[in-house]
């Protein structure tokens, strides 16, 4: 990278230094963002679980930085020296009373049109990581994925916490 930015030294540091926050789950939802990095606990989180699953998949190690461009982080491919800047969306947990009538898939979709409303300027080149902390149960990856609008991010990818 040629811009300064903020990283974790690895995924194991970067987990160890996001545990306090994901055991307290609440900060995930309502925490204010962090100061050296300049993003919120769940999107860190977000990042390094997508950096985990690149790595793995991979073979590469990858990692995450802060956005110098305002962004909410960048995952970095340390072996290609390519970095994908990104931005989060939130699918929190729904009101009791709305529950009944709720699908995760109806939300993921809501969540990710919200985004692509933004325009081209805003989502060109940016992987989106939506951030799933509903609650409701299953929900279908496949299906969602056909019922994604056409948009002008490169990727989307949808991360989240299981609920026991």
């Amino acid at each position: 990278m040629k811009v300064k930015v903020r990283r974790s030294k690895s995924l194991a540091v970067g987990l160890k230094q996001l545990e306090r926050f994901i055991r307290n789950g609440q900060h995930l939802t309502t925490g204010r963002p962090f100061k050296t990095m300049r993003m919120l606990s769940r999107e860190a989180l977000g990042n390094w679980l997508l950096c985990a699953v690149l790595t793995e998949s991979s073979g590469r190690p990858y990692c995450f930085t802060s956005d110098p461009g305002g962004g909410d982080g960048i995952v970095y491919d340390e072996a290609n020296n390519a970095d994908y800047p990104t931005e989060h969306v939130y699918v929190g947990e729904v009101p009791k009373n709305e529950a009944a009538t709720s699908s995760i898939d109806a939300l993921i979709l809501t969540a990710v049109r919200h985004k692509e409303s933004k325009g081209k300027a805003y989502a060109e080149g940016k992987t989106l990581v939506v951030f799933l902390n509903a609650g409701l149960g299953e929900w279908h990856p496949n299906k969602v994925a056909r019922a994604l609008p056409p948009g002008d991010f490169s990727t989307v990818w949808v991360v989240g916490l299981n609920h026991i």
